[in-house]
């Protein structure tokens, strides 16, 4: 009976320090990736980013283009992105004739 509370105490010892060496990677593996991130001590300003979103992208595909009337039901997602590709271009246009320079990227989500 001893020689099992005594092997059963060595076990719980060992998994003890393995977990406890465990949190101590996980702590360093935090302070390393807040001190990346400029963390609370290195506050930098934040970026701001203007989003857009075409409410009905089908509604306006069909009043600006005769093709995309007739492919908006059938092929709904090329639609869309056909759309946000060609307000992308516009707004670039008009952002370029009053000279603002912009980055503009078209995003998944």
């Amino acid at each position: 009976m001893n020689t099992l509370l005594l092997v059963l105490s060595l076990i719980l010892a060992t998994l003890s320090a393995w977990l406890f060496w465990q949190v101590r990677l996980q702590q360093r593996s935090i302070g390393k990736a807040m001190a990346e991130s400029y963390g609370p001590d290195n506050t930098r300003e934040p970026e701001l980013i203007l989003t857009l979103r075409v409410k009905d992208p089908i509604a306006l595909a069909k009043r600006e283009s005769k093709s995309a009337r007739m492919l908006a039901d059938r092929l709904p997602v090329m639609v869309k992105r056909l759309v946000y590709q060609e307000v992308m271009k516009e707004l670039e246009l008009e952002l370029a004739e009053r000279e603002i320079d912009v980055e503009m990227k078209l995003e998944y989500r």
